[in-house]
Formats: structure tokens, sequence, C-alpha cells
């Protein structure tokens, strides 16, 4: 039989190692792992970054052509932010663990 070489075979640790075990009666009452620590779904946050650079970008390359483009992304800065803003709330509202709500 062949034996495995040693940086592929698993570290001797002298005992079979066990992840810790939950128990929610050692838990304080003011604690809950089960809850995202800001309370704000994290793929919320992740759009809002993406749309906000995908945004300031195309405003900058609006304000770089000059005219009547500035005019429009101007406008458009005026229209698209709190449309922007609303949705992600909406969808921060939606998503939200009511279940395990942050502090």
């Amino acid at each position: 039989m062949a034996t495995i070489h040693s940086i592929i075979r698993p570290p001797d640790v002298g005992h079979e190692p066990h992840n810790p075990v939950r128990l929610d009666s050692k838990a304080s009452p003011h604690e809950d792992l089960d809850r995202l620590p800001d309370g704000v779904p994290h793929s919320v946050v992740g759009m809002t970054a993406l749309f906000s650079v995908i945004l300031a970008l195309l405003v900058a390359s609006m304000f770089i052509a000059g005219g009547a483009v500035r005019v429009a992304g101007f406008l458009l800065v005026m229209v698209a932010v709190p449309v922007l803003v609303s949705s992600l709330r909406r969808k921060a509202e939606r998503d939200r663990d009511h279940v395990h709500p942050s502090r």
C-alpha cells in the first residue's frame, strides 16, 4: 500500500477535532448569533456600492462631454439618486431579518 505524502496527509492533532456546540441555553438574553451584525442585508450594501460607482462614472463622463450633455447629467443626478436610495431602502426592508433584528 502506498503512503500518503506529508503535504497531503492531515496533521496529527492527537484527537478528533470537534466544532463547538452552540447551546442556546448558554447564550445571554442579548446575544443572537443568527442575525446580521448591522441589521442591513449585505446584498443591499453591495448593490449600493455597485450602482453608486456606475452612476458616478456615467455622470462624470457626461460632465466631461460638456454642453447639453452636462445639463442632462445634472438632471440624471437629480432623478437617479432619489430613485436609487428609495428602491434600495425598500429592498433592505423587504430582505431584512425580522425574526432576528439587530440591536
